[in-house]
């Protein structure tokens, strides 16, 4: 295959590096192939996520708390691991080449995984319940660990790489100036959605069962099974894609002005910025915040009055500029970081808690793992109910081609996740009095609200934050902007780990027991809507002082305002039909 050095035309190349034909390349054949990856990927890392926690209670025998740490720092790892999938695709292997590698890689985790809970040495002896007599039992030993732990992030490894590109990947399938492509790659993401949210279903329903019924190792094997033949099709289908080059990675830019602003900082300002380098031919323009990287656009005298300078000596006005802008974004990435804490407990003590929880729909016993299905059915439904009802009433309301903007979307999401969280700490209260006083349990389906309000927030924060990151990250650092994204949901479920911890440390393992009756959950919960309200508080400061990017470089005078416009509401559009839930 001739790639990465080939020519690419406007609608991309085929695998020998010629100029894609439109009749035999791309269109949803191509697109349908690569959908099979992320599909397979859902299924392997909900089935995971969603019931790992069960086994590292009741079959590790390991404390609520810490597993709960590992729970969230696999998660974490995995999202966060999308920066480095999207650097390589971004800098030098191209979107085909990282998904092929890195499907792989989550085929051979999830092979290890399987091998890490079938092998009966790998597990501490059976104990017949492990909540009620955990002083009587082994808790699994560092080398019982070491296979899991390579398994996870194995997986976690490749996971990343394929989340931060097969979107995008699936996407080069069509031509954007060719407006019946333009209209289907619309509804590629439709498409993208419904396979994610299909593959999740099944996860948390079907897999779950499997490993609680079943075995593990049958679940996981499944998972690895539909992994491989993902890697098989993928490869299968390689002279139907369309191939983009590789432009350079966002992130070397970034690195290279931070790098110059810092080397030079001992410079004199010069006396006007139109002294800078390539000060007149840059597209976005000069401000004054964030100063100090100006420095890095300063011509030393030795280079002065030369076209062309080496990128690591100088950077262009331009490029300091798409820097500033990647930094006006942080204040929002940061107030974004605690829905996903509240989201990750969604992955574990709220399964926890079902396990003391009344399960039996009838005669049959419903796995604590499967009642995460109420989260995507809510995520489901209120990402429809967005489309069909929220935001034509917005758009009515307000006179907003828009409708919600993307800050209010999330707002909405942060508030819902306080309501969530201030919902699960009474639930606890009640489960937790009938099963001390009573000796009762009361129904699972009493969790039912804490899933449905938070995937309610998801629906409206996670379509908010990817609208607002890829809306206003700089032109040329649209990829960065998923990544940066992603980061979000990394830091918070690494920050669901740091709460644990300290939370153990200060209450001396008093709230979070592995015997919920005997802990004090809810105090956890309050914790996290108190920590919430406060985070919302800070993020409608923040908000009031974000201004737009079209805002701030549009004047209603422009004469390419109107142009520009029309540009930003179509872009509004493709944003509301890709921010869906990943």
């Amino acid at each position: 295959m001739v790639l990465l050095g080939s020519k690419d035309g406007d609608c991309g190349v085929d695998f020998r590096g010629n100029t894609a034909d439109k009749s035999k390349t791309g269109g949803w054949l191509a697109a349908g192939l690569i959908l099979g990856t992320e599909l397979s990927e859902r299924i392997c890392v909900m089935g995971i996520s969603m019931n790992l926690v069960t086994y590292l209670v009741g079959d590790l025998h390991i404390p609520s708390s810490k597993s709960a740490t590992i729970v969230t720092n696999f998660m974490g790892t995995l999202n966060l691991l999308g920066l480095l999938g999207g650097f390589l695709a971004d800098a030098k292997l191209g979107r085909y080449f990282t998904i092929a590698i890195f499907a792989s890689v989550t085929a051979l985790g999830v092979t290890l995984l399987t091998l890490a809970t079938t092998i009966s040495s790998m597990r501490p002896p059976v104990c017949d319940d492990y909540r009620k007599q955990h002083h009587q039992c082994i808790e699994a030993n560092g080398q019982q660990l070491a296979l899991l732990y390579a398994a996870l992030y194995t997986i976690a490894l490749g996971g990343g790489g394929i989340k931060s590109n097969v979107s995008g990947f699936g996407s080069d399938q069509f031509d954007l100036s060719d407006p019946k492509e333009e209209k289907a790659m619309i509804f590629f993401f439709n498409r993208f959605y419904f396979c994610i949210s299909i593959g999740s279903l099944f996860a948390v329903i079907v897999l779950v069962y499997v490993q609680d019924n079943i075995g593990r190792g049958w679940g996981y094997g499944i998972s690895a099974g539909t992994m491989v033949i993902a890697v098989a099709v993928l490869l299968i289908g390689t002279q139907w894609y369309r191939f983009k080059k590789p432009q350079g990675s966002p992130l070397t830019v970034i690195w290279r002005v931070m790098f110059l602003a810092w080397k030079k900082r001992a410079h004199e300002y010069p006396s006007h910025p139109s002294l800078l380098n390539d000060y007149h031919n840059s597209r976005v323009p000069h401000s004054v915040k964030f100063k100090f990287l100006d420095k890095a656009a300063i011509v030393d005298d030795a280079f002065a009055g030369r076209k062309e300078i080496d990128p690591w000596i100088v950077s262009t006005v331009m490029e300091v500029e798409e820097v500033k802008m990647v930094l006006k974004l942080i204040p929002i990435w940061s107030t974004c970081i605690l829905f996903w804490t509240v989201y990750s407990q969604m992955n574990t003590f709220t399964i926890e808690q079902a396990t003391f929880m009344d399960r039996k729909l009838g005669s049959f016993l419903i796995p604590a793992g499967s009642l995460s299905a109420f989260l995507f059915i809510s995520i489901l439904l209120f990402t429809s109910l967005n489309e069909k009802l929220f935001v034509p009433l917005a758009r009515t309301l307000t006179h907003n081609t828009q409708g919600l903007t993307s800050l209010q979307r999330i707002g909405i999401g942060l508030i819902s996740s306080v309501i969530a969280m201030a919902a699960s700490a009474m639930i606890e209260m009640e489960r937790k009095n009938n099963a001390v006083h009573h000796n009762s349990k009361i129904s699972a389906f009493w969790l039912v609200p804490q899933f449905f309000l938070v995937g309610a927030g998801e629906a409206f924060a996670y379509v908010g934050q990817l609208e607002f990151f890829i809306r206003e990250a700089p032109e040329r650092m649209k990829s960065l902007s998923t990544g940066f994204f992603l980061s979000t949901l990394s830091m918070g479920f690494f920050v669901s780990s740091l709460l644990v911890s300290l939370v153990d440390q200060v209450t001396k393992n008093s709230w979070l027991r592995s015997n919920l009756n005997k802990g004090k959950l809810y105090n956890f919960y309050w914790l996290l809507a108190v920590l919430g309200s406060l985070n919302f508080l800070v993020f409608l400061v923040f908000a009031r002082k974000h201004q737009y990017k079209v805002q701030q470089y549009v004047k209603p005078d422009d004469s390419g305002a109107k142009e520009l416009k029309a540009s930003n509401d179509l872009m509004v559009v493709r944003t509301e039909m890709e921010g869906t839930p990943v």
